[in-house]
């Protein structure tokens, strides 16, 4: 009985030490810029975030990664990167991981909070704000079908209207072999892809999304389901082996994430977000990494200052 009781005791109060040390770490524009460092937490992602191998480390770049470097400088602190993985990103930043599973929000058990920022693409989407905050829109997106180029799958005529793009492309996957991949903007309970009535395929083994086309060029499945900057990316990667078919979502945003508990500092990148999109660096960053997308979503950069 009393071994009992201590080990309650000691689970208790290993419970509240986890807790403990996530709110101690739960930190706010001041405590940011009195500690002297912004944390960045990342998935390397399409040209978002980027790692190449460099000897015994792993180099780590890309948009995100540049944009969260400009705003440690802004701030006056020095950056850090914290690597992540789809199924880690938000408890490294609230303390506790959350999945989106059946319609609903499963939670993790707590843990130590290891970074203030997550950058790296991030869509806005609707249970992802119940966890985290973001910021104002940064990059356009939405979710395509795409086909290998001899698929007898055709890219749809567009009729002006997405919703009825939508409805067109879903009435050709009936019986249709499509990837897609949860806890991502590939999630297909997202789009109601279960009355299409195609044969979903997820990933046995967790699959990047830069992963999504080489499988359907191995021939895993007839198309998948890919975002616009990945794409954008594969067409440029891959000509003429892939198609885009048409959209599976209505236009989407993505946006840099912030723990709830840290208003001052989305308050923070906002204002130099919109301060870099004014004076045109925001789009000399996106030119670097995604040139086409100017092409695809001209009235979304319209406001920034033209590219030289």
């Amino acid at each position: 009985m009393i071994i009992k009781h201590i080990s309650f005791i000691s689970a208790l109060f290993l419970a509240m030490l986890t807790t403990t040390s996530s709110q101690a770490s739960t930190r706010d524009l001041a405590e940011i810029q009195a500690d002297g460092v912004l944390r960045h937490i990342g998935i390397p992602y399409a040209n978002f975030v980027t790692a190449y191998p460099q000897g015994n480390k792993i180099i780590y770049g890309g948009m995100d990664t540049e944009l969260m470097q400009g705003f440690a400088a802004h701030l006056g602190v020095k950056y850090e990167y914290v690597p992540a993985k789809w199924t880690t990103v938000f408890g490294k930043l609230t303390g506790r991981n959350a999945q989106f599973d059946n319609n609903q929000i499963n939670y993790g058990e707590p843990e130590s909070i290891q970074g203030d920022v997550i950058a790296n693409g991030a869509t806005t989407l609707e249970w992802r704000k119940q966890v985290i905050d973001f910021s104002d829109d940064y990059f356009p997106s939405a979710v395509w079908l795409v086909s290998r180029s001899d698929s007898d799958l055709q890219p749809i005529q567009p009729s002006g209207s997405i919703a009825q793009d939508i409805a067109q492309v879903k009435s050709l996957l009936k019986d249709r072999d499509v990837l897609a991949m949860k806890q991502s903007c590939l999630d297909p309970s997202l789009y109601n892809m279960e009355l299409t009535g195609a044969n979903i395929i997820l990933p046995i083994k967790e699959r990047k999304l830069n992963e999504m086309i080489p499988a359907i060029l191995n021939n895993d499945a007839d198309s998948t389901l890919l975002d616009v900057p990945d794409t954008l990316i594969a067409l440029e990667k891959w000509p003429g082996e892939i198609k885009v078919i048409g959209p599976i979502s209505f236009e989407q945003r993505m946006a840099v994430g912030f723990r709830k508990e840290s208003p001052e500092l989305r308050k923070a990148f906002n204002a130099y977000l919109k301060q870099i999109r004014a004076n045109g660096t925001y789009n000399k960053i996106v030119q670097k990494y995604y040139p086409s997308v100017f092409h695809f979503y001209p009235k979304f950069f319209a406001s920034s200052t033209a590219v030289n």
